[in-house]
C-alpha cells in the first residue's frame, strides 16, 4: 500500500541546493510502488524562496521521476515515448530528439550552444564523443559492415576484430604510430 500524495521523499540530506534531484529519486520510487500524486521539491528548499527557475527545476525533475515510475510500472505510451526517442537519438534525428524531448527549448538551446551552424541537425555524431568516438555511429557503421559482409552483427565485430588485429600486427604491433 502507497500513500496517496508525498512531498519528497529526500533520499539523502547531503545535497542541499539539490534536493530537487535527491528527492526527485525518492519520487521515482515512492511512485513505481504506487502513491498517486507527487508534490515536486526546489533547489531551494528550506535554503530560501524559489524563483521561476528553481520552480521549473524541480518540476523538470518531478516529470522525469514521473516517467520513470511510469516505465518501473510498465505503462505502455511512458515505453512509447522513450522508445521514440532512443529511435531519434541512435538515428541522429535531431529536430525529432528536440521536439520528444521533456523539455525541449533547454535541449536545443545547449545543443546550439556547442554546435550552433545548420550541418550539426544533421551531424550524425555528438559534441561529446564526436564522429570517432559515438557509440552509436559505431554501431550503425558495424551493421553497414555487416550487411557488406553478408553477416549477422555479432559475425561482423569478430570478422572486424580480426581485420584490424591483422593491420596491428602488420603495421608492426606498436600502440603508439608515429607520423
Amino acid at each position: 500500500e502507497a500513500p496517496f500524495y508525498t512531498l519528497g521523499p529526500l533520499t539523502t540530506d547531503i545535497a542541499p541546493a539539490y534536493d530537487h534531484i535527491t528527492s526527485a529519486i525518492g519520487a521515482a520510487m515512492i511512485g513505481m510502488f504506487g502513491t498517486a500524486m507527487l508534490c515536486y521539491v526546489t533547489p531551494k528548499e528550506h535554503l530560501g524562496l524559489p524563483n521561476k527557475v528553481d520552480v521549473k527545476a524541480g518540476v523538470i525533475a518531478y516529470k522525469i521521476a514521473a516517467h520513470a515510475a511510469d516505465l518501473a510500472k510498465g505503462h505502455p505510451t511512458a515505453q512509447q515515448w522513450d522508445n521514440a526517442i532512443s529511435k531519434a537519438r541512435f538515428e541522429f534525428r535531431w529536430d525529432d530528439q528536440f521536439n520528444l524531448a521533456l523539455d525541449p527549448e533547454t535541449a536545443r538551446s545547449y545543443h546550439d550552444e556547442t554546435l550552433p551552424a545548420a550541418p550539426a541537425k544533421a551531424a550524425h555524431f555528438c559534441s561529446m564523443c564526436g564522429p570517432k568516438f559515438c557509440s552509436m555511429r559505431i554501431t550503425q557503421d558495424v551493421r553497414e559492415y555487416a550487411k557488406k559482409l553478408g553477416l549477422d552483427d555479432k559475425k561482423a565485430i569478430h570478422a572486424g576484430l580480426e581485420e584490424k588485429a591483422k593491420e596491428f600486427r602488420e603495421a608492426g604491433g606498436d600502440v603508439y604510430v608515429r607520423r
